[in-house]
């Protein structure tokens, strides 16, 4: 019978150990999504707070009611979105200059079904910080500017929460990889038959 081949043998210990250890981290990670999300969902029922200038990754205000004064439109981008009352279409979204300071705001000015900018020029608006993919945040108009339809309110429902799978994933791999260096081993250590 051969030796079990020791360094082959800690390499996939140490894959094993790190998939293992990546699923474990996955849980921690879905305990810390699960309270963020019941923060979001309890954020739209607190007071407004100011638009944050310089929004911190880390601890974003997403779903809470603010305002912001548009001084200027800089520039207009349109994605395909839905109305409130569910129709498909145009959802505009204004660059807008606040200031001297900070990198201005982006607002969600409205849906619309046809993807032309609106006319808006800027002023003060109202809404909910939302999470852009560009610029961290937003500002979801409510009620929308002038000549646009409200869009769908934003939902914490809309952010995934697949730590789950993640760790069901990696847990899987790390016994997939122990079964098949188990196999591998065993058809290696095997004592060769008679001839």
């Amino acid at each position: 019978m051969k030796r079990l081949p020791v360094i082959p043998t800690i390499i996939v210990g140490i894959a094993i150990a790190v998939m293992i250890g990546l699923g474990v981290w996955q849980l921690q990670r879905m305990a810390w999504k699960e309270a963020l999300l019941a923060e979001y969902r309890t954020a739209s029922d607190k007071p407004a707070i100011a638009w944050p200038q310089l929004p911190d990754p880390q601890a974003l205000p997403l779903y809470r009611k603010s305002s912001v004064n548009c001084l200027e439109v800089t520039g207009w981008r349109s994605s395909s979105g839905r109305s409130a009352s569910g129709a498909s279409g145009w959802v505009h979204i204004a660059s807008c200059r606040t200031g001297a300071e900070g990198p201005g705001a982006q607002v969600v000015a409205g849906w619309s079904q046809r993807p032309d900018s609106p006319d808006w020029k800027g002023g003060q608006v109202s809404g909910m910080i939302a999470p852009d993919s560009s610029a961290l945040i937003r500002l979801v108009a409510a009620p929308p500017v002038a000549g646009l339809q409200a869009v769908q309110k934003p939902s914490p429902e809309d952010i995934p929460n697949n730590h789950w799978a993640y760790a069901v994933q990696w847990f899987l791999f790390a016994g997939i990889a122990a079964v098949i260096y188990g196999l591998a081993v065993a058809r290696r250590t095997r004592s060769p038959s008679s001839a």
